[in-house]
């Protein structure tokens, strides 16, 4: 790589990588929900370890930090300007090697950290390589300006993409948020009985919406998944019509907390008869055309707000959407950050 102007281009292109890499991370990193890395993936596993968060500081934060002093030195000139942009893009390929090979220890890989630790290891080489050949960045204000230009672009990109898809919300998350009372936080919850990780998710959820109900709006859609789970449907049937007698929470907590194989007919009837629904009208709501139109209407709604590969459970906490079974710290800061953005 001779050419005098490839390798400052292949240097200015792998910081620009890494900022961006940097800057998407540090999104989902200070975001309830992650905006770039996929839920339940390498980069969320990555997250959850001690590593992520050094004496408590994010470590995109760190990534951002040295891509931006990389990008300064990289534009200075002179010989003391190589010699400390080769120790500290060495410092950074060292770190990268190091972390690179946690994530092999740990058997997760987060793809915009992969993205970050080769961008580091490849600034090591080349600035050796430049400590060695003496060469430089070509000298002119244009060039600066547009260098300068193109990494600060690559820094603020992943910020500008994160607010537009935030801002992206599915219509059917949109016109709930619409209704939501000012100072409350809707969730909607889409929710098949007899799913074990939703069954998981409302153990954990329903305890911290109880102690704070004047903040919550819920807003339950059954999706009973009748291929694997058969009570699913009669147990969607029944909190319908537990929620169109005025005993919704009560319904739905009954038919979480029982067990599997009660979730039949006659079992479900026997919640009701337990929360003092009259029966007679029960039955009825059970085999209504409202009922199976409402089943319906939730389906479409599920299908409509989940992306490829969404199963359940998904549970959207005012505009942040939160997939599969999450751990108690996840839940308790998603459901408190929310209610700390909806004010009073």
């Amino acid at each position: 790589m001779r050419s005098p102007v490839a390798r400052p281009v292949v240097v200015l292109l792998a910081t620009a990588v890494g900022l961006a890499a940097s800057g998407a991370l540090l999104v989902d990193y200070t975001k309830s929900v992650p905006v770039f890395c996929a839920e339940g993936g390498g980069c969320e596993a990555v997250r959850q370890t001690v590593y992520a968060r050094p004496f408590g500081v994010p470590l995109p934060i760190v990534g951002v930090a040295a891509f931006m002093v990389l990008g300064v030195l990289a534009l200075a000139r002179g010989p003391r300007a190589r010699l400390l942009y080769m120790l500290v893009a060495g410092a950074g390929g060292l770190f990268a090697l190091g972390f690179l090979g946690i994530q092999a220890m740990i058997g997760h890989f987060c793809q915009f950290c992969v993205a970050v630790d080769s961008s580091c290891v490849l600034l090591a080489a080349m600035a050796i390589e430049r400590h060695r050949s003496g060469w430089d960045v070509p000298s002119g204000v244009l060039v600066s300006i547009a260098s300068s230009a193109g990494l600060a672009a690559s820094l603020v990109a992943p910020f500008a993409w994160a607010e537009l898809e935030g801002a992206k919300l599915p219509p059917v998350i949109a016109d709930e948020i619409a209704r939501t009372p000012r100072g409350e936080v809707t969730v909607v919850d889409f929710v098949d009985f007899e799913c074990p990780f939703c069954r998981m998710m409302h153990e954990k959820v329903s305890p911290l919406l109880a102690a704070q109900k004047d903040r919550f709006r819920v807003v339950r859609k059954l999706v009973p998944l009748t291929r694997i789970h058969p009570h699913a449907l009669a147990a969607a049937k029944a909190a319908c019509c537990g929620e169109a007698m005025g005993k919704g929470e009560e319904m739905a907590d009954a038919l979480f907390r029982t067990a599997v194989e009660d979730l039949t007919p006659d079992g479900c009837t026997h919640l009701a008869e337990s929360l003092g629904l009259p029966l007679d009208k029960f039955r009825i709501c059970l085999e209504s055309p409202d009922t199976v139109a409402r089943l319906a209407r939730d389906r479409r709604d599920f299908d409509q707000t989940a992306v490829k590969g969404d199963g359940l459970p998904m549970m959207w906490v005012g505009p942040h959407k939160m997939m599969g079974a999450k751990d108690d710290a996840t839940v308790s800061r998603v459901l408190a950050e929310a209610v700390a953005g909806a004010g009073s």
